[in-house]
């Protein structure tokens, strides 16, 4: 799966003339925590929320209400965007830009078309993705189980479970630091919850989770 494909587009962006509270308002009416910045069409810095709010002042400020606000009508976002910014192209793995803003502490990188912001990728994009993965909005049987590292194991489980009657819906590995086996996530229907821990019990080590998903 790449960028292109799960990112937000077209992009909502604001101006480095833009004053921080007129930023910050239309960044809570669009619902949204991050902004390019553009000018003329070209990428200049990215800003978030917590700059914004941290450009703002305290509540235990002594200026009144007016010298608050007129302050504040002479920040513009150039003053508090990051101007470095971290950016990826649209066809760049999506597991590659999950990593990237997990290094990099960052919470979404604007997607490039060459000199073009064609989109961002943010860590609710992901989120979504993985929610997909798990089939975390599908009803079933979710399943973790403890298996061993063996050449076509995973085929002999998963035509079990078919044989027996179930619809695997989502099935996710996880290898850890265990290089003789892993930890296996599955998501299936249509079968009994008797028929489906019969199905698993000559491939498995462990069943470490065993429950009904209700959505």
């Amino acid at each position: 799966m790449l960028v292109g494909e799960r990112m937000t587009s077209p992009v909502l962006f604001v101006t480095p003339e833009m004053p921080i509270q007129d930023a910050l308002a239309q960044m809570r009416k669009e619902r949204v925590s991050r902004y390019p910045v553009m000018k003329k069409d070209k990428l200049v810095g990215i800003v978030s929320e917590d700059d914004l709010l941290n450009a703002s002042p305290s509540e235990a400020t002594s200026l009144s209400v007016w010298e608050i606000n007129y302050l504040l009508s002479k920040i513009t976002v150039e003053r508090v965007m990051t101007k470095e910014v971290v950016t990826v192209a649209e066809d760049t793995p999506l597991e590659e830009a999950a990593l990237i803003m997990a290094d990099q502490r960052i919470g979404g990188i604007p997607v490039m078309r060459g000199e073009e912001v064609v989109g961002i990728i943010t860590q609710t994009d992901i989120f979504r993705v993985f929610l997909e993965m798990l089939g975390g909005r599908s009803p079933g049987w979710r399943v973790v189980v403890m298996v061993k590292n063996e050449p076509g194991l995973l085929h002999k489980l998963t035509q079990a479970i078919d044989e027996a009657g179930g619809n695997i819906i989502a099935l996710t590995t996880y290898a850890g630091m265990d290089i003789e086996g892993g930890e296996l996530t599955i998501k299936v229907d249509q079968i009994s919850e008797e028929a489906l821990r019969k199905a698993l019990m000559p491939f498995v080590n462990e069943i470490r989770d065993f429950r009904e998903i209700k959505v």
